[in-house]
């Protein structure tokens, strides 16, 4: 009993002190039914546990590291990327692979039509051929080959009137005893145009290696006159003629020769049909001929050449286009020259050119509607050949708010056979033109201004009537003035033109595309203004008043056996608007007037009994593009 006493209070002094007793008995366990007291243990920082951190405890952040770069970058911020459009990591086909799927609001800006020349489109160059798909006698190699195709639609409807002379064996109209019969004439024509690259490199910053360029036209055509032997030499024909052809105005291979600097400056030669144009305005030469050029540029572009060699292609008599069931024509060309930008005055373009043409054209021809061509039916009737040098410089650009584009030529050389003294004479010519626009907001005023010299002395073996090789000017309002769309006869029904169509120069030439050039002429001058008004981004509108002269009859009283010819050839007022209704090239309608009030010296070339005073132009064509 004393020993059970004594052991109950060593066990109560121990609860109470809070020590435990090594010889006090073990308590009893608690029961099932209870459970243990949670202990919570901060393990925060605790790191014998790696990776685990107590619930509703964060734990410290390593102090914030400052970065100082002087000149970086700041990142954009947040609402400088759109949601709207959907990242795509593969720049050619992850894109075109959603494309079914038209209900992805994401890819709207990615999916269009192949039938859409403004967005990617494999068809206009803008996503490599996939070579590996392609038939195994394709014979492409390596990558980076692109497909670039083009279409166009050009559509003309012009009626006209010009001095239409009578054929006196065949006149439309039985007792017309006038030297000039009825002036009324309309003109149709619808053309194809169907072209296709293949391109091999890049299509954008960098030359591409290498070119394959074929561009094929095919052209229908309906003339209606009144008078007979204009259209065709026969007589007995009807007035009015219908026509079509196929001609190739492109076909060549251009080939990257290599990069001369770390800016892409390059050298290329191109071999084939191509386009060249000799001046900013072609004055001199604009047309798709044969040949083979080599092209470059050098400090960052601010020099560029080019030196070609053409041997000219015959053309088709009643569409212009080029006619390769035909030998190529006698007649060569030489081009060099030298653009330099910046210069002399900052904003200028200087050009400085050499051309030579020979020509070497000793038989007759006889074009497709029965006209001799070659020679013209001009003086003496022997085939002519000729050496023509010309010397040139030309400026395009602007002189703080005053855009400036001017050329002049001086031609010499020598023509063996004048058409008026059967003996070899030297030709010495020169032809100067200027344009000087300004712009206020959406108005530019242009003043123009241009001489061509004429022959002065016809019989002292000395020519001195400026003519081009293929002129094709975008100068005086174009083609929609009348003297520059309009070809206006002088002798042989159409045989023999006192100007070209499309053409300023009056030169009495056969025809620009299948005659040779004339130093026996009566020369041009001409000034006028004019003004465009930009009325909307889809509607611009086009006004020009030209006064026109010859710069010497000489030439003409000879041919025509009159005493005194004036110079004044006329007033020249034309109108045009132009509608882009999508804003952009692919459709451009045009509607055009044109009328020459003949001056003193016209109508003494063209007086009729008609009374027939004024003529008229009117033209509406519409350009189709892919």
């Amino acid at each position: 009993m004393a020993a059970h006493l004594i052991s109950s209070l060593l066990q109560t002094v121990a609860l109470i002190t809070g020590t435990p007793d090594a010889a006090s008995p073990a308590v009893d366990a608690p029961l099932a039914s209870e459970s243990a007291p949670e202990t919570r243990t901060d393990t925060s920082t605790d790191t014998s546990i790696d990776g685990r951190r107590r619930p509703g405890v964060q734990q410290e952040l390593p102090p914030a590291i400052t970065q100082n770069n002087p000149g970086a970058v700041a990142a954009p911020p947040p609402e400088a990327f759109p949601t709207d459009e959907f990242p795509i990591p593969d720049r050619w086909r992850l894109a075109k692979a959603l494309c079914p799927d038209k209900h992805f609001v994401g890819l709207q800006n990615d999916c269009h039509s192949p039938f859409d020349p403004y967005h990617q489109n494999s068809l206009k160059g803008d996503r490599p051929i996939q070579v590996d798909k392609l038939p195994k006698w394709i014979p492409l190699k390596g990558d980076d080959w692109f497909l670039n195709l083009n279409a166009i639609s050009d559509t003309i409807v012009e009626p006209r009137s010009f001095p239409t002379p009578v054929s006196n064996p065949g006149s439309e109209r039985a007792g017309e005893i006038d030297q000039f019969g009825r002036d009324r004439s309309l003109v149709a024509a619808q053309t194809f145009i169907f072209g296709a690259a293949l391109i091999k490199g890049s299509t954008a910053y960098k030359p591409p290696d290498i070119e394959y360029h074929v561009t094929l036209a095919y052209n229908v055509n309906y003339v209606n006159v009144e008078e007979r032997g204009v259209l065709r030499v026969q007589t007995s024909r009807a007035s009015h003629r219908t026509d079509s052809f196929l001609g190739v105005q492109e076909l060549f291979i251009d080939k990257h020769l290599g990069n001369r600097s770390d800016r892409y400056d390059f050298d290329s030669v191109r071999i084939g049909i191509q386009p060249f144009q000799a001046d900013f305005r072609g004055f001199l030469f604009n047309d798709n001929q044969l040949g083979i050029r080599f092209f470059g540029n050098r400090d960052n572009n601010r020099y560029q050449y080019n030196v070609e060699l053409i041997w000219r292609l015959d053309k088709d008599t009643n569409s212009g286009l080029n006619d390769l069931t035909k030998k190529p024509r006698d007649d060569y060309i030489i081009f060099g020259n030298l653009f330099v930008q910046d210069f002399p005055l900052p904003g200028l373009t200087s050009l400085v050119s050499a051309t030579v043409n020979l020509n070497r054209e000793t038989e007759r021809a006889v074009d497709k509607n029965g006209f001799p061509v070659r020679p013209a039916l001009l003086g003496d009737q022997r085939p002519r050949s000729y050496d023509a040098y010309y010397l040139g410089y030309s400026l395009d650009g602007r002189i703080g708010r005053f855009n400036l584009s001017s050329s002049v030529y001086g031609v010499f050389g020598q023509d063996r056979y004048s058409v008026f003294t059967s003996k070899t004479s030297s030709i010495e010519a020169y032809f100067g033109a200027a344009e000087l626009s300004y712009d206020f907001d959406w108005i530019r005023v242009k003043l123009s201004g241009l001489y061509a010299s004429g022959d002065k002395k016809p019989y002292d073996n000395k020519e001195n009537g400026f003519d081009s090789i293929f002129e094709n000017p975008v100068f005086a309002g174009a083609d929609t003035s009348y003297w520059i769309r309009q070809s206006i006869p002088f002798v042989g029904g159409g045989g023999v033109a006192i100007n070209q169509r499309n053409g300023i120069l009056a030169d009495l030439r056969t025809s620009k595309d299948e005659g040779q050039s004339n130093f026996n002429n009566p020369g041009t001058m001409l000034l006028g203004v004019g003004a465009d008004f930009d009325i909307l981004p889809q509607l611009r509108l086009s006004t020009n008043v030209n006064h026109l002269w010859f710069q010497n009859t000489s030439s003409l009283r000879e041919l025509r056996n009159e005493g005194s010819i004036p110079k004044a050839i006329g007033w020249d007022l034309s109108a045009a608007a132009i509608w882009r209704p999508k804003m952009v090239q692919n459709a451009v309608f045009r509607l055009s007037a044109a009328m020459l009030d003949p001056g003193k010296g016209f109508s003494d070339l063209f007086t009729n009994s008609r009374g027939d005073s004024r003529y008229y132009s009117v033209l509406f064509n519409a350009i189709l593009t892919f």
